[in-house]
């Protein structure tokens, strides 16, 4: 199971990798903004709707195997396999949520 687990992480940085390379070469300031001022507009917004789709995707696929398995079309491991893929997908996303959240107190937090 864990080179489920590294071929996913692979696959989202080479995503990630693959989604900044239309970006300004300022390094990972150029997909927020460059330091002048002029901003990409969009990127990361992007970013996170790609990400939202591709974890309700992963969760569908889980769905959809466990459908399969009740009719007896698909064997049990690959519904373990797509439910345990499907519930990486969501903590990993509920754990960048919650650095972006704790990334948002911290810039609020700031004295002026």
């Amino acid at each position: 199971m864990a080179d489920l687990k590294s071929l996913d992480a692979a696959n989202a940085y080479a995503n990630t990798i693959k989604n900044q390379a239309g970006t300004n070469s300022v390094g990972s300031v150029g997909s927020i903004g460059s330091l002048d001022g002029n901003r990409d507009k969009g990127v990361f917004s992007d970013m996170v709707s790609e990400t939202l789709k591709s974890t309700a995707g992963a969760i569908d696929e889980s769905a959809n195997a466990g459908v399969q398995a009740l009719n007896g079309n698909t064997d049990l491991v690959d519904v373990v396999t797509t439910v345990q893929n499907a519930e990486m997908v969501l903590e990993t996303v509920v754990a960048v949520r919650d650095k972006v959240i704790s990334a948002y107190n911290d810039i609020i937090k700031m004295p002026m």
